[in-house]
């Protein structure tokens, strides 16, 4: 646990609580009174109300789209099963700013809905709801899917037979069941849209903010740290609150279950009612999911002149609008190496931290599971301009060093790298690890031996999510890339921030770029996922 616990309190705890003491003690003296007077603000009730509003809302219309989409993929059995189950994950791991530009195309000024019908969404707050659907509609169908899947279905099928109806014996038998999986979906989709800050700075503009978006631009706008600080306490505290129910959730979900495997519930649909169904799903895949990407390429070809190749071949130039220092081809480049190390790392501490949770038990160590899990809460605006100001001086002067952007990002992949592979290493046989010591292996061989082969493909699908992650990271990134070393997420935003055909054209090839690498590394996670780890973030 040394190198975890290290790695958290330097680059997590000390960034964050330098943020919050600069912003509450600024003359050496705390001012707690500040929280007050920021919290009864006109201005920030407005952000906290929004913040929470759409959240709920975000929620409840993704559990009423996914729901139906988790018992298509967990009941039935049809053709292209496999490939669409990549497809509705792919949002999951694109970048917030993706959605966002990919949104913008459908519903935004000059995209699909306003040129065939003079419809835009993006002035109102539909436009950042139906994106919140569209990034969290996999965490839906993977979490409450995969319970569902694994549900013997001759439970229910015995309480038909002493006489229950279709729907009675779903609401007695199998409804209980969901319902930890349900809750824990809820919440986590509640968390990211509580966080929302992508979607929000591309959709919303000045008229909508969230806690995210406020406290990036109390920092980076009006640097004002004592409302910045105010706001990040007050999102530590509900995220930390949101995990805490999420984790007795899953306690819950956890319990003596009738589990079978997943191939045996499957079948083909029968009657109308299913087909229709499964018809249904199908058309709601394909206008929340494929329609937004599928308009995003598309704009990426359309110019004035038709379609063509001009706005991929003016990301290997410079314009004359100083919008950036090389060319914005070159934040290709930037990505993958940022993310290739930022990868490494993520492995590193996460698969340390994974083995130390199996190993040991206590208060402290679920602790320590609990904290490995607020990077994907707490600001990251918060952490990425706290690294501005802690790593600045010997002997952590990074802040002109190339490492700083992938060590932000890595503590992002640390929870996806110990989420999928402690499954995989409490379920190791403790008696072989004992075999081998009594044979006279060390520790470090007898990992090599026995654990490593077990896992090997859990740690593979662990970099891949790490990976994918990392190549959208973007709340702490702006913050910290330098000028001549952007990301693709940053690269989008800064392309979209300026007025103009050309860069519009710029922002959606890049994001079609980013979107095709991304969708890649899920096409291959999906080839390697197991059984264990099908139904895991």
């Amino acid at each position: 646990m040394v190198l975890p616990v290290a790695f958290f309190g330097v680059f997590f705890a000390w960034p964050v609580v330098s943020i919050v003491d600069r912003g509450l003690r600024p003359d050496g003296a705390w001012r707690f009174g500040r929280i007050g007077e920021t919290l009864s603000r006109p201005d920030i009730l407005d952000v906290l109300g929004f913040t929470v509003w759409q959240a709920l809302a975000s929620t409840g219309l993704t559990l009423l789209v996914a729901l139906p989409g988790a018992y298509v993929f967990a009941r039935f059995d049809f053709p292209g099963k496999g490939v669409l189950r990549a497809v509705v994950t792919v949002p999951f791991v694109l970048p917030t700013v993706l959605v966002g530009t990919a949104f913008l195309a459908l519903v935004g000024r000059g995209g699909l809905t306003d040129e065939l019908w003079g419809l835009r969404l993006d002035t109102g707050v539909w436009a950042i709801l139906l994106a919140h659907v569209f990034f969290n509609y996999a965490v839906v169908v993977r979490t409450v899917g995969g319970l569902w899947s694994q549900l013997d279905p001759r439970q229910e099928e015995a309480a038909r037979v002493l006489g229950a109806s279709r729907w009675t014996a779903w609401r007695t038998v199998t409804l209980p069941a969901l319902v930890p999986a349900v809750a824990a979906a809820a919440l986590m989709v509640f968390l990211f849209t509580f966080t929302s800050f992508g979607v929000v700075q591309i959709l919303g503009g000045d008229a909508y903010s969230t806690l995210e978006a406020e406290i990036y631009r109390q920092t980076a706008r009006l640097l004002d740290l004592p409302t910045a600080a105010v706001l990040t306490l007050v999102q530590f505290v509900a995220v930390g609150a949101i995990l805490g129910v999420h984790a007795w959730t899953v306690r819950r979900r956890e319990t003596a279950l009738r589990l079978v495997a997943p191939e045996r519930t499957a079948r083909r649909p029968r009657g109308a009612g299913q087909w229709a169904l499964l018809a249904g799903v199908l058309a709601s895949v394909a206008l929340l999911i494929l329609l937004p990407l599928g308009v995003l390429v598309e704009r990426s070809f359309a110019g004035p002149d038709g379609y063509g190749l001009r706005y991929y071949r003016a990301l290997g130039s410079l314009d004359e609008s100083g919008t950036f220092l090389v060319p914005p081809l070159e934040a290709i480049g930037n990505s993958l190496r940022y993310a290739v190390a930022a990868t490494a790392i993520a492995v590193l501490v996460g698969g340390l931290a994974a083995a130390a949770l199996t190993r040991r038990a206590g208060r402290l160590v679920r602790g320590f599971d609990a904290l490995l899990m607020l990077p994907l809460g707490v600001s990251a605006v918060t952490v990425g301009f706290g690294f501005l100001i802690t790593l600045d001086e010997p002997p952590l002067d990074l802040r002109a060093s190339w490492i700083l952007v992938p060590l932000a990002q890595a503590l992002v992949g640390v929870p996806f790298v110990v989420r999928t592979m402690l499954p995989v290493l409490r379920a190791v046989d403790e008696r072989l690890r004992e075999a081998a010591a009594v044979l006279g292996a060390s520790p470090w061989r007898a990992w090599r031996e026995v654990d490593l082969p077990l896992v090997r493909r859990a740690l593979l699908v662990a970099a891949g999510f790490a990976f994918a992650v990392s190549l959208g990271e973007f709340g702490a990134t702006v913050f910290i890339a330098r000028p001549d070393s952007p990301t693709l997420p940053v690269a989008v935003a800064r392309l979209l921030g300026r007025p103009g055909e050309l860069n519009y054209g710029q922002a959606m090839a890049l994001s079609t770029i980013l979107m095709v690498v991304c969708a890649v590394s899920l096409l291959l996670l999906e080839r390697l996922r197991t059984d264990r780890t099908s139904g895991e973030f």
